[in-house]
């Protein structure tokens, strides 16, 4: 199984890559959303975090490529929606994973069914699977920043995973944390702990501005 691939590009085009690595050229479909980062800022080489699948209908490997470890992770949870392949998966991934995830988490059909491939029956089964389980990946941020130390409990996990893979700085990270945990100090597990962050950060760019005073 392959997981991981660093080489130089051969081939790109809006859905795939042929990555050179070890003299063995891997063609990598990409999601249109990862092929438009690499087609806007090519360079020589390539590193694509891989989600690796080969069944016995479909014998030949197929290979989906990703720029971060937390994107491969969105994928691999939205193929476990009913009715929802990898082929399939990656032709609706046309805008960045914090978007798709926030509309999950906003159970927003009506966006959702918009996606190349998915319609109005689908969104409905992407909600009902996922909802409650994406403030993690709707809390991913752009920028990359150096990795915390590892994880000693859930409370460090979420902390590592908002800075190291998400791109929040550290300060912001943990004043993000311990809000949470000071709303709701029954939470247990990383997973609600990402909710409680998530809702909150919803909440806040929810609120109107305050009026200007002359």
């Amino acid at each position: 199984m392959i997981a991981y691939l660093r080489g130089r590009i051969l081939r790109l085009s809006e859905d795939m890559v042929v990555v050179e690595a070890g003299g063995v050229g891997y063609e990598v479909h990409l999601p249109a959303v990862i092929a438009r980062a690499l087609l806007a800022a090519p360079e020589g080489e390539v590193a694509l975090y891989i989600s690796y699948h080969v069944t016995a209908n479909q014998p030949r490997p197929l290979l989906v490529g990703f720029l971060r470890e937390v994107e491969q992770e969105f994928f691999e949870r939205f193929i476990t929606v009913d009715g929802m392949g990898p082929t399939k998966a990656v032709k609706a991934i046309s805008h960045p994973v914090h978007v798709l995830a926030d509309a999950i988490e906003r159970k927003d059909v009506h966006f959702l069914r918009r996606l190349p491939g998915i319609g109005e029956r689908t969104a409905e089964k992407i909600v009902a699977a996922l909802h409650g389980k994406m403030a993690k990946y709707a809390l991913l941020q752009e920028a990359e920043v150096a990795p915390t130390p590892p994880a000693e409990d859930f409370r460090a996990e979420v902390m590592e995973v908002l800075t190291r893979q998400l791109g929040h700085r550290q300060a912001e990270a943990k004043r993000m944390v311990e809000e949470a945990l000071r709303r709701n100090p029954g939470i247990s597990n990383a997973e609600d702990l990402f909710q409680e962050v998530y809702r909150a950060q919803r909440q806040e760019t929810a609120e109107p501005a305050a009026p200007r005073t002359t």
